[in-house]
């Protein structure tokens, strides 16, 4: 059985590796998301280590900095998180088709609860 990582942990993990996909660095991120100018790259040096958390507000400015949807920095299933990111990236109309076959898949498919 897999291992769960803990909520903080897996928040901590994901932002390292979406500024790491990136590119860039803490400096610049705190201050795409305006985190205080002179003191950036060591909050977000601490939000990436798990030592401040962020309140909702400024998680969701991090998460615009490193253009990733919020719920991706929460997941711990990695099936999920990548399809948080391709459902992210499609336009709107293809979001709704995929919802839609998702809805149909949903009531074919037999149910795994019974």
């Amino acid at each position: 059985m897999k291992k769960r990582l803990r909520q903080r942990d897996v928040f901590t993990q994901r932002l390292k590796e979406a500024r790491q996909r990136l590119g860039i660095s803490q400096a610049a991120v705190g201050i795409a998301a305006a985190v205080n100018r002179s003191g950036a790259s060591t909050r977000f040096n601490r939000y990436e280590k798990g030592v401040y958390e962020p309140d909702m507000e400024t998680m969701a400015r991090i998460a615009d900095a490193l253009n990733v949807p919020l719920p991706w920095l929460f997941t711990s299933d990695e099936n999920l998180a990548e399809l948080i990111l391709n459902f992210a990236t499609l336009s709107s109309d293809s979001q709704l088709r995929l919802l839609d076959v998702s809805r149909q898949m949903l009531s074919i498919l037999p149910d795994e609860n019974a």
